[in-house]
């Protein structure tokens, strides 16, 4: 590699600024000063006598320097972040900005980076990270969308549809399934610019040839661009649907068969292994658990498991959440308690193993408790429960760690991306952006 340790030049709205092109190469290719070197890493000579002329702001351009030169980030107190933001934008330096700001994400040394407060208040439906560590937080007909700035992009109105879930396809676009609202039909899915709140495509459940209204529930998306929801109809459109992200055209519909239960699922998780969509509708959304397997390769479902018929324990454990883990062919769910157990993959209509070394509640629950919810992250395995969220490490889940504030009420949904966890308590619509700070240099 070419890279020259010559001194560079600029000036930067009548500021000069000196430093070396090992420096500049920091920045990496997709930078503005990568775009001063060839591919040899040899730095092209200016055409202003030797001196690179920048008509932007000389402050942020001294603050992004010292982060190329050291990769540790110092912002000083009169210095408003939305500007240095957009300064990075311009050349290039978001994501070094972001490193500097908070590491890669690490469950066990999470610390509490700030609480944002929500429109309305009462309980939200969900929240949802997206890829570039911003969010999407639902409540009622609502999508409200942050950028990874917490800055509020204009939100997504449903107009009187109530939400179910939502989801990212990428930092530009957003997925909401609605409910159908009565007398009136619609609902389903669509797809919006996170950064606009336009609706860019409206994805439809045909059955016998016709285009029918539906309620759409859970989502969950596919590594070769699937798109899955549960879907609820009027006639026998009950299941999951597959639609193709590019196209936006339905292609498969797996239907939900007599006995069972797909199309209220509460949770799907595309299980990049095996190929196979976990489905799994829990209490108290119906009276029985049901939890399956579905392989849309052989229209079939591969594995199921529910505690109907089961007898109920003198504490009526019920299963509250499951979550599918491939490296250890287990279903882990969570009870009211927050006691992990782990259903055995190779065996269809097996027992549950339930651990209690994991439980934290001792007696009942709360009076108004907000179900629990799980996450699996990086070999990293989270539940929430009340105001707190438990991390669980090792081969045997043990306890490593909690996260808990005192302010907003219990979790009522939790989620995991662009390394920051968000969790979204019920009582004051607030939620909370935990990060893993940025490791020491030596």
């Amino acid at each position: 590699m070419g890279i020259q340790t010559d001194r560079v030049r600029f000036n930067v709205g009548g500021r000069i600024f000196e430093t070396t092109a090992t420096t500049l190469a920091n920045a990496g290719r997709n930078s503005m000063f990568g775009a001063m070197f060839d591919e040899n890493w040899n730095l092209q000579p200016s055409i202003n006598f030797g001196e690179y002329f920048i008509d932007r702001n000389p402050d942020c351009f001294s603050v992004l320097l010292d982060l190329l030169r050291t990769r540790e980030l110092y912002i000083p107190s009169n210095m408003p972040q939305k500007l240095l933001y957009r300064e990075a934008l311009y050349y290039g330096l978001l994501d070094h900005v972001r490193s500097a700001k908070w590491g890669e994400f690490d469950g066990n040394r999470l610390g509490l980076s700030r609480s944002v407060a929500g429109r309305a208040p009462g309980d939200g439906t969900a929240i949802r990270a997206g890829p570039d560590g911003g969010c999407s937080v639902a409540h009622g007909s609502m999508v409200h969308v942050y950028d990874w700035m917490m800055e509020e992009h204009p939100p997504i109105n449903l107009d009187y549809q109530r939400v179910n879930d939502v989801g990212w396809l990428h930092s530009e676009s957003v997925v909401v399934s609605v409910c159908e609202r009565p007398n009136r039909g619609e609902g389903g899915i669509g797809l919006f610019s996170s950064s606009t709140g336009e609706l860019r495509h409206k994805f439809q459940v045909r059955h016998e040839e016709q285009t029918k209204s539906f309620t759409a529930g859970a989502l969950s998306f596919s590594s070769d661009y699937k798109i899955y929801s549960s879907c609820k109809g009027r006639s026998n459109e009950y299941g999951i649907g597959v639609w193709d992200q590019v196209t936006g055209k339905q292609i498969d519909f797996f239907y939900e068969p007599p006995g069972w239960s797909l199309g209220d699922a509460d949770k799907l998780q595309w299980m990049n292994g095996t190929n196979c969509l976990l489905v799994a509708t829990l209490f108290p959304r119906k009276d029985d658990c049901y939890i399956s397997l579905l392989d849309f390769r052989e229209k079939k479902m591969v594995w199921n498991w529910s505690d109907i018929g089961a007898p109920l324990t003198v504490d009526e454990r019920r299963v509250r959440d499951a979550i599918a883990m491939e490296e250890s062919n287990s279903v882990c769910v969570v009870n009211e308690y927050e006691e992990l157990g782990f259903i055995d993959l190779r065996i269809s209509g097996g027992g549950v193993r339930w651990s209690s070394r994991s439980r934290l509640m001792k007696g009942k629950m709360p009076d108004e408790p907000c179900y629990p919810k799980l996450a699996l992250h990086e070999g990293q395995l989270f539940s929430s429960m009340d105001d707190c969220i438990s991390v669980f490490c090792g081969p045997d889940w043990v306890l490593t760690s909690r996260l808990r504030r005192s302010y907003g009420g219990s979790i009522c949904d939790f989620s995991i991306g662009g390394d920051r966890l968000f969790a979204l308590h019920s009582e004051e619509n607030v939620f909370d952006i935990w990060e893993t700070p940025p490791p020491p240099l030596i």
